[in-house]
Order: structure tokens, then sequence, then C-alpha cells
């Protein structure tokens, strides 16, 4: 046997190593087709995946449905594990989120993809206070969101801003909302904190 062949064969019968992520992330699900009267956000929010190995990653997007591919109404999640996607979790409860809109289902699926890699690649330098990302499809304009912990620090919001909008290849403005804000909005207007 040629030393290429006792190389392939022993190859062939090894476990290969899979590549450990710095942390775990979940797939989490949304769709209320109808709001129902009375009923709490959130009570079609599911966790659906979750993983932690660059392998696990790619084999769940393959398989996964893109953003743009989703019904109207739904919202796709990736957040890290033990954060729901939810203004009330506590990790979220004094964050917000950086808002981008797309053009076009295209790219949607693009700025999603690149976020993705981006979280699970930790190519924030602030990624500590990043909870997740959320792709909101839409009838009419999706969005894509990166949530955080901590509102009230601009220094941070805008550095998280500004890198995201490298990461997506995005020229136009995004926008800095406030949980706290938002949950006043009906009484006191859309209040932008933040923008890059």
């Amino acid at each position: 046997m040629s030393s290429e062949a006792e190389a392939a064969a022993s190859a062939a019968g090894e476990v290969k190593q899979k590549h450990k992520l710095e942390r775990k992330w979940a797939f989490w699900f949304d769709h209320q087709s109808k709001a129902k009267q009375g009923a709490e956000w959130g009570t079609s929010l599911r966790e659906v995946y979750s993983f932690d190995t660059v392998e696990d990653f790619w084999c769940l997007y393959d398989q996964i449905f893109k953003p743009s591919k989703l019904p109207a109404n739904a919202d796709f999640h990736l957040f890290k594990a033990g954060i729901e996607p939810k203004w009330e979790d506590p990790e979220c409860a004094n964050g917000g989120k950086w808002t981008a809109t797309a053009k076009g289902k295209a790219n949607l699926d693009t700025m999603w993809l690149e976020t993705l890699m981006a979280l699970i690649g930790e190519q924030f330098e602030e990624a500590e206070d990043i909870c997740g990302v959320v792709a909101n499809v839409r009838p009419k304009q999706d969005r894509i969101s990166l949530w955080t912990k901590t509102s009230s620090n601009e220094a941070l919001q805008t550095s998280i801003g500004r890198k995201w909008k490298e990461v997506i290849d995005l020229n136009e403005k995004i926008t800095y909302n406030s949980f706290s804000d938002d949950s006043r909005k009906e009484k006191f207007g859309n209040r932008v904190r933040y923008s890059a």
C-alpha cells in the first residue's frame, strides 16, 4: 500500500474534530399571522435550533429557510443561548436595537448571512454587549435589527452601529432605538436615540 493510500485510509477512519465557537447560539422563529385580540406578544415565539460549532452552523444554515422565503409578518432570530429575543429578557431590558432596512429580498438574505457570520465569528469588539439579530419579514418593507444590552452607553452603541454598517456593507444611515424609548413610543412618538 502506498503512503498516499495509507494516509487516505487513516483519514477516512478518523472522526473529524468540530470547530467550537466562542459561545452557543440559538435560532428562534415567530409568526403571528393575525394579531389575536388580547394575546400577549411572543406567544408564538419558539426556539428552533441551537449550535456551538462552525460545522453545526453551516449544516443548519444550509437546511433552514432564508428570511426572504419566510411568510409575511414572520420574525427570524439568532440570539446568544440563554437570551430570549424579547424586550423583557433581563439581558435585553436595558438595551435597544440598531435597525437597517433591506432593499429587496436578496439584500435581506445577504445582510442576514453577513451579520450571522460576524456574530458567531466574534467580529465585534463589543461582542459582550450584543444579544442577537432579528430579521423582520413584512409585506411592504423588510428590516434587520441588531439587539444590544446597554442603550445608555452612546460611545459603545455608536461603535457597534458603525461596525455593523461595515459588516452589512451599507452606506445609508441606520438608527438605534432604546427598548425603554420604544415602550413609550405611543405616548411620545418614535424617538431615535443614536444614528450611524
